[in-house]
């Protein structure tokens, strides 16, 4: 796996973790947090193909299938199964670094894994032909 791959796939969620802001329910982001929601899912379901394929074109166009397969199932199997979730933030943008402008939120979770307790998940769906799905995604 190139580095310059996983860092292409989480170069969005990267930059836009440093926007921290409120949780918030509102209709837009409660649409973006369910997307999120079911997309990570998939990826504790380590059903990594269909979160590809499940992930907005704006994700497709800086990782590849298989290069994010490799990616994420290296990444994701040291911290073991997902014990709890709770969202932190849910915060809808209109512009990020690296990204074109659009409709985004960012949505932070505290979650706690059988192999790390204490991680942070930013999960960033965008709104690409009417529907949210997800355009970046990073763990720490």
């Amino acid at each position: 796996m190139k580095k310059t791959a996983m860092i292409g796939a989480l170069l969005l969620a990267c930059a836009v973790s440093l926007f921290p802001g409120n949780a918030r329910a509102d209709e837009r982001t409660d649409a973006a947090v369910s997307a999120a929601k079911e997309w990570l899912a998939l990826v504790d379901g380590k059903e990594y193909k269909k979160s590809w394929q499940q992930a907005a074109p704006f994700f497709k166009d800086q990782v590849k299938e298989d290069q994010w397969v490799g990616m994420i199932a290296a990444v994701r199997k040291p911290f073991g199964k997902v014990e709890s979730r709770e969202l932190v933030t849910a915060e809808h943008k209109t512009s990020l670094p690296g990204a074109p402008d659009g409709e985004y939120v960012v949505v932070q979770f505290k979650t706690s894994f059988s192999g790390k307790r204490d991680s942070v998940e930013t999960i960033t769906p965008m709104k690409a032909d009417g529907v949210w799905r997800v355009s970046g995604y990073f763990i720490k």
